[in-house]
């Protein structure tokens, strides 16, 4: 009977770690998606998204950066000092960019050619910071890495989905597979306001169908929190301040 119960009590705490390492995917992906539920990265979102392939390459070399960052902070969280927190999290980051860069620049350079600059602005992105801040600091490797995986996996998901709107919209194909005859085509949706236009659509679509977004979000959101060092957390936990 005791062998049962202690066996049935660590099936339980599996169970329980297994769902934080789920919820943390699922927070990334849709609750807390970077791109359509709190409008971060938005340079490279808009800038980089003309085409399908483009739009992933820049969300996998994220992925990459965000996933093994968060990593990296949440082991050393006890080493680094808190005065130097800031700078020695740009130096990892800067690290697993330059790494990022140096890969893509050898194996797949016409895709490295056209992202340009914005690989090397990775450094600054405000996602990547922000998760090794709020999160990555204060939690386990092993939930930092989920965290850091699904954020970049939802980053990944709308970048290619606002690429391949724009790319089928404004050159008539996705991946090199035409659909939309020449004569069809909109050219402004491969140039600069094409970006916007594709992003408003998309967040519209959102609150159709009632998904949640920057533009969608329920006043139980705002006024409560979860706990895990999210958006909802920091607006939860700053309402209480002013209300007291």
């Amino acid at each position: 009977m005791r062998h049962y119960i202690l066996i049935k009590t660590a099936f339980h705490s599996r169970g329980k770690k297994m769902e934080k390492y789920t919820e943390r995917l699922y927070n990334g992906i849709v609750k807390e998606n970077p791109t359509f539920r709190l409008m971060l990265g938005m340079c490279p979102t808009l800038a980089v998204t003309t085409s399908l392939i483009n739009g992933f390459g820049m969300g996998a070399s994220t992925l990459a950066v965000l996933a093994f960052s968060n990593l990296l902070i949440s082991a050393l969280r006890n080493v680094i000092p808190d005065r130097v927190r800031i700078p020695a999290f740009i130096v990892i980051v800067a690290s697993l960019v330059t790494v990022v860069d140096l890969l893509m620049k050898g194996f797949v350079p016409s895709l490295y050619a056209a992202l340009g600059i914005y690989i090397p602005l990775i450094v600054v992105n405000c996602i990547i910071l922000g998760r090794a801040e709020s999160y990555a600091s204060k939690n386990t490797p092993g939930l930092s890495f989920m965290d850091g995986l699904g954020m970049g996996m939802g980053f990944t998901i709308a970048l290619s989905c606002i690429g391949a709107v724009r790319e089928l919209l404004g050159a008539g194909s996705v991946l090199g597979h035409q659909i939309i005859p020449d004569d069809y085509h909109i050219s402004i949706f491969v140039l600069a306001p094409g970006a916007f236009f594709v992003l408003s659509l998309l967040t519209a679509l959102q609150n159709k169908l009632k998904f949640p977004s920057a533009t969608n979000v329920k006043k139980d959101d705002e006024s409560t929190g979860c706990g895990c060092g999210c958006a909802g957390c920091s607006v939860g936990c700053t309402d209480t301040a002013d209300s007291k």
